[in-house]
């Protein structure tokens, strides 16, 4: 249960900056705090971190980095941003846009520089919509080997990640954050308090209540994020009266392994390949991109469809941790004509047939896509998929900074979201997702708030000087104390208002 109440007169422990969630954004937000000088703590609900960051490839799209320029790509943020706004037709906040997209190099160099994570980046296919070769990943590809590298990283520099405990009451005096009630999994509670919360609690796609009243058109997808995605954040927000952002917002994916539950990367269509229906014929242009396929891949027959592609996009696919687990379970079938490939995956062969064969060669189809002058060719692969819901891109709306903002326009002193927490750069639906979005908002804005001091601004400050002058009212002057007892002599207020900074 997510709830508000006021602080208690003490707590059992206290912190400079404390994180909720252990996923890519917590992490890397811890990171940086401790870096900037802070005392930090970490606590996750699961009993390991991972997040929805471990379920995903783990690639960041980043403009102007030094493995850009190394890799002989020659690319800038100004052009970076334009991207993300061209993808969701200038949906989103221009200040956060051009925030995330300046960050970005700044957070991959410095992960990569002075945290050692073997990043490189992603040259051997393009993703829709990013102009540039921008993204960047570990060796494996996999969201769950940048986890480790970060909780590895974590552990090293002594930041307490504290799992099983799950954040349930946020403490608060009219705007400023005093700290948190976790619960244990004895049923047993502590408090925890703190002079800046960070929310890192991701989305809210495993709430079943929230996706069917923001996002009604996705309801019945398959849910293929992590199962803390309850919307806490957003829910504590809303109480604290946060202004909230593009709640319809969300990424879908329509190429997942059905049954397997396994993500197929979109490479296996960027680099040719397409997708049928159950009568094996194309239903739309698979070049827009991987989110708005979940809905198109759900309209058809059954809710499924079937990538195929070859053996030459196959091996560009087998970069990915993912991709290679869908081949050891036998999800991707391989034949060598197009008729034996459509007997292994039950469809029509004439059907499957006239479809590859009628695939244009650097040539544009009827629904708009460009294909280049290299065609399939056998061995031919496919994968029955379906459409799944991923994450949520809408949240609680953010500065620059991470900093949450209220609905009145002015910042609260010391709550800040990222991740799927905040609201990201993703339009307001599931065609505004460009690829990395998600972990882009999650890894950026965590790098700038963790760096964040805590602060209160006029407002609260107006706030607690009028309070101090009503208790020196009610209390009278104090009597002059002698001696020892003036040494001794203390006058303490229901809260500390001190900077630790």
């Amino acid at each position: 249960m997510a709830d508000i109440a006021l602080p208690p007169s003490r707590f059992d422990i206290e912190t400079q900056t404390l994180i909720i969630g252990s996923g890519a954004c917590g992490m890397v937000a811890a990171l940086a705090a401790q870096e900037a000088g802070q005392q930090v703590l970490v606590i996750e609900a699961d009993p390991v971190p991972s997040g929805s960051t471990a379920l995903s490839a783990g690639l960041i799209p980043a403009a102007g980095t030094k493995l850009q320029h190394d890799a002989g790509i020659v690319d800038d943020p100004r052009q970076f941003a334009r991207d993300i706004q061209a993808k969701a037709k200038n949906e989103n906040d221009p200040i956060l846009v051009d925030a995330l997209a300046k960050g970005a190099a700044l957070a991959i160099d410095w992960l990569t520089d002075e945290l050692g994570l073997p990043f490189s980046v992603v040259t051997d296919f393009d993703y829709p919509g990013h102009t540039h070769r921008r993204m960047h990943g570990l060796p494996t590809r996999s969201g769950a080997e940048l986890i480790d590298a970060l909780r590895s990283a974590c552990e090293a520099r002594g930041i307490d990640v504290v799992c099983g405990l799950r954040a349930e009451t946020v403490f608060a005096d009219s705007r400023t954050i005093a700290g948190v009630r976790a619960a244990r999994p004895d049923g047993q509670s502590e408090t925890i308090g703190c002079r800046k919360l960070i929310l890192a609690c991701n989305g809210f796609g495993g709430n079943r209540q929230m996706v069917v009243e923001y996002m009604p058109d996705i309801e019945n997808a398959v849910w293929f994020g992590h199962g803390g995605n309850r919307g806490e954040a957003v829910i504590w927000g809303t109480a604290l009266g946060a202004e909230t952002r593009a709640l319809g917002a969300y990424q879908g994916h329509g190429n997942v392994a059905h049954p397997h539950g396994i993500l197929i990367t979109w490479a296996t269509m960027t680099l040719g390949g397409v997708q049928v229906n159950n009568k094996g014929q194309r239903f739309w242009d698979e070049s827009q991109g991987y989110s708005e396929a979940a809905r198109a891949v759900l309209a058809q027959p059954g809710a499924e469809a079937f990538a195929i592609f070859d053996d030459r996009i196959a091996d560009v696919a087998r970069q990915f941790e993912d991709f290679k687990q869908a081949e050891a379970v036998g999800a991707v079938q391989f034949a060598e004509t197009p008729e034996a490939l459509a007997r292994t995956m039950g469809l029509p062969s004439v059907a499957l047939k006239e479809t590859l064969d009628g695939l244009p060669c650097d040539g544009t189809d009827e629904f708009g896509r460009r294909f280049g002058p290299e065609r399939l060719a056998p061995p031919y692969c496919g994968v029955r998929v379906t459409g799944a819901l991923f994450h949520t891109q809408g949240g609680l709306k953010t500065d620059g900074t991470g900093r949450v903002q209220h609905k009145d326009g002015s910042p609260f002193p010391n709550l800040f979201a990222g991740g799927g927490a905040a609201s990201g750069v993703s339009g307001n639906g599931d065609t505004g997702y460009l690829s990395g979005n998600g972990l882009l908002a999650a890894v950026v804005l965590a790098a700038l708030r963790g760096r964040q001091k805590w602060e209160i601004c006029h407002e609260d400050l107006v706030s607690v000087l009028c309070r101090l002058r009503e208790w020196c009212r009610l209390l009278g002057p104090p009597a002059a104390p002698s001696g020892a007892k003036r040494d001794a002599a203390r006058y303490r207020t229901p809260y500390s208002w001190h900077n630790p900074f």
